[in-house]
């Protein structure tokens, strides 16, 4: 192999402390050194349940279940650099983004916060992330 490619490995992550990708997906890759989550919404992983109530409440299980994710990777928040927020309705943003600003010390990561027409189940929010390993 010519020492200017790189090969490219790729590996699933997955783990019981985060909702079970019910599609065809995984719930994150790692990638030459990347972990590259797939979006989270606020299910609670215990029950399958889809978690109702404010947007504070929402945001947190979203990225309580993000965290687990990572964690199983062997990487943590810290290592997040970039999140993409989908949200139902943009009126939202402020007080998800004080709940969002709790999860993180240190230097934030990058973000970009949307509003979509509509999300999985129908709930409030959804997160995805790319984390360094």
């Amino acid at each position: 192999m010519s020492p200017n490619l790189i090969q490219m490995t790729k590996e699933v992550v997955s783990t019981k402390k985060a909702p079970k990708a019910v599609g065809p997906y995984s719930q994150a890759i790692k990638a030459n050194g990347f972990l590259f989550c797939s979006g989270q919404i606020p299910m609670v992983p215990e029950t399958g349940e889809v978690l109702t109530g404010s947007i504070t409440e929402q945001t947190h299980q979203v990225l309580s279940n993000l965290k687990a994710v990572i964690e199983e990777a062997g990487s943590s928040l810290d290592n997040v650099v970039k999140v993409t927020v989908f949200l139902r309705d943009m009126n939202d943003f402020a007080e998800m983004n004080t709940e969002y600003a709790k999860w993180f010390s240190g230097i934030p990561p990058a973000r970009a916060a949307v509003q979509v027409a509509r999300l999985p189940k129908d709930v409030a929010i959804e997160a995805e992330a790319i984390v360094l390993l």
